[in-house]
């Protein structure tokens, strides 16, 4: 049974571009482990097309490899003995020797592995595309990469050779919570939001938790079990794009620990500035840490940037596993999650869930019908935190304080976001709205002038298109 799931838009995209009648160019990116790969492959299947994967390899082994495997996907054994002369020769012989009725699928996945060593390569394909396959209607090229800076650059952008000639393209991002929630149909709402704050939107990582388990029996089998396959996942993970880890696994449990202000980041870490700034760029790159600015419609000032980790399962593993592992080791999996997870583990959901908050926003505003364009974020300054801000562009403003653990009272929570919204900066002078946003059903009781999302209003909204 294939574990593909989800991606109907996209796998549609790329079968209207196959079946339609001019040569198409569609890279498609995103970063790793979020199923760029197995849609490829899911969408080539049935169909005639050469899949390659790139590596950390001499460019001259590449080559051999890339003919081998077109030689058995076009059933053209000569290929594999073929003498060329660089991409140029192969790619060329590779399209002309194909007789299909239909065009010609030809995805190079880990593209910039390939482009690493053989930086030739986008020129050459832009001389190929330029002059022969955009033509002939009988091409399909898709460049496939984990590395965002990589295809933002040196495919998609202004410098690179092959800018302007895409016809689509594809960020393969991770599934929003609605969707992650489809892998584990029978669990209850706060069960999917815990295993969402656990695993995010990876399909790896959500396919690897068992439903007849419990959230806590998968954590203690899944990823404290040294055996399990997710014990050591974010080591695997960062070890195939980056050399040195050990900076990198600094940062990222500095950032774990809720250190988010390039100042802290360097006194925690020990990284000089320069240094910090080179290894938070990388994390960015890679799609694993976002930059972050106070949200108030207004253009923030570069020094009030924030980093946030923003993969669940890496700010997980880097907050509870990778500073514990001696003691976890010794403890074994069960004590392990008694004695160092679980006094964290409900603060940390609360984190989560004011993240899954401010992902639930445009939702709830194409729920209620606004119109108007939107940013969704957050607010902070060395006075006040303000969970959720929405800033909306008729005028309006949304602001919101989030709850996890147990509400005591409604009214309580309501005067506590009351008292910061005169410390939120309204220099659009705006009107401002008030949201509350819980975990549970039970906290919901009338307050005037206020709307609040239970937890089982975010699991019942629909994705916005």
């Amino acid at each position: 049974m294939s574990s593909f799931r989800g991606r109907k838009r996209e796998a549609a995209a790329l079968d209207a571009a196959w079946r339609g009648g001019a040569s198409a160019f569609i890279p498609v990116y995103g970063r790793r482990r979020v199923g760029k790969s197995e849609l490829i492959v899911h969408f080539m299947a049935g169909k005639g097309g050469v899949y390659f994967v790139g590596k950390r390899a001499p460019g001259e082994t590449q080559l051999a490899e890339f003919l081998e495997t077109a030689a058995r996907a076009l059933d053209e054994p000569l290929l594999a003995q073929a003498r060329v002369n660089g991409w140029r020769d192969a790619l060329d012989l590779v399209v002309k020797r194909w007789t299909g009725k239909r065009k010609l699928i030809l995805a190079l996945d880990e593209f910039q592995w390939m482009a690493e060593a053989a930086p030739e390569l986008p020129s050459v394909i832009q001389e190929l595309w330029d002059r022969q396959w955009a033509k002939s209607g009988r091409v399909m090229l898709i460049l496939c990469g984990s590395y965002l800076g990589f295809m933002e650059r040196e495919v998609l952008g202004k410098k690179s050779p092959l800018f302007g000639r895409r016809t689509a393209q594809i960020l393969l991002r991770p599934f929003h919570h609605l969707e992650a929630a489809e892998f584990h149909p029978r669990w209850s709402v706060a069960d999917q939001a815990k295993a969402y704050a656990l695993c995010g939107g990876i399909p790896m990582y959500l396919l690897a938790f068992d439903e007849k388990l419990s959230i806590e029996q998968n954590i203690t089998t899944r990823i404290l079990d040294d055996l399990s396959m997710l014990s050591r996942e974010p080591e695997f993970l960062l070890r195939e794009e980056l050399r040195d880890l050990m900076p990198y696994h600094a940062v990222l449990m500095a950032l774990a620990q809720g250190k988010t202000a390039p100042a802290q980041l360097s006194s925690t870490t020990g990284i000089d500035v320069r240094g910090l700034n080179y290894h938070l760029n990388t994390l960015v790159e890679l799609g694993y840490v976002q930059r972050r600015y106070p949200l108030t419609g207004i253009k923030p000032a570069v020094r009030s940037v924030r980093y946030a980790l923003d993969d669940p399962f890496l700010r997980f593993w880097f907050r509870f596993v990778f500073p514990h592992q001696s003691v976890l080791k010794l403890l074994g999996p069960q004590r392990g999650f008694a004695e160092v997870i679980k006094p964290g583990i409900d603060a940390y959901y609360g984190r989560c869930f004011e993240r899954l908050c401010r992902e639930c926003l445009p939702m709830i505003y194409h729920d209620e019908g606004v119109r108007a364009a939107f940013e969704c974020g957050e607010y902070w300054d060395k006075d006040v935190q303000i969970d959720v801000v929405g800033v909306r562009q008729d005028g309006w403003t949304d602001l919101g304080e989030c709850k996890w653990g147990d509400v005591g009272s409604m009214s309580a929570l309501a005067a506590e976001l009351e008292s910061k919204i005169p410390r939120y900066p309204n220099k659009r002078n705006a009107t401002i709205g008030r949201r509350l946003f819980v975990r549970s059903s039970k906290a919901r009781a009338k307050t005037p002038g206020i709307r609040v999302h239970t937890l089982d209003d975010l699991y019942s909204l629909k994705a916005a298109p």
